[in-house]
C-alpha cells in the first residue's frame, strides 16, 4: 500500500466507499462522480500506478480484474444490452489518480469517439 494513495486507502478500508465486492485481490465500488448511470471503478488492491507499470507477474491479477469486471456487469443488469471497460492511463490517457483501475460504464448508449 503507498500511503498518499487515495485508492490503496479505500481497498485497505480506511475510507469509506460504496463497495459492491471484495475479494482478496481486487475491489469494486461506485464512481462517486458518475459519468452514467452505473459507473463502477475496479482497482488492484496491490497498488500499480498505471497500466504502464504492470509487469509478467501481474498476469493472473489483470485475467482476475477481467472477470471479476464480467461478473459485475452481470450482477447490475448490464450484460445484456453491454457496457464499457476503460482504463484510462498517466497524463495524456485521462488517469487523475495513480492506481491502476477500470472503469466499468453502462445503462446508457456509449458514443464514440469517448472524447
Amino acid at each position: 500500500m503507498h500511503q498518499d494513495c487515495i485508492f490503496c486507502k479505500i481497498a485497505a478500508g480506511e475510507i469509506p466507499a460504496k463497495m459492491i465486492y471484495e475479494d482478496d485481490q481486487v475491489v469494486a465500488f461506485l464512481d462517486i462522480n458518475p459519468v452514467a448511470p452505473v459507473h463502477v471503478l475496479v482497482i488492484p488492491k496491490k497498488h500499480i500506478a498505471n497500466l504502464m507499470d504492470t509487469q509478467p507477474e501481474d498476469l493472473a491479477l489483470l485475467g482476475h480484474a477481467m472477470l471479476v469486471i464480467k461478473q459485475i456487469a452481470s450482477q447490475l443488469g448490464l450484460s445484456d444490452d453491454g457496457f464499457r471497460v476503460v482504463v484510462n492511463t498517466k497524463h495524456n490517457g485521462g488517469q487523475t489518480v495513480p492506481h491502476l483501475h477500470w472503469h466499468v460504464l453502462g445503462g446508457r448508449f456509449m458514443n464514440w469517439p469517448p472524447g
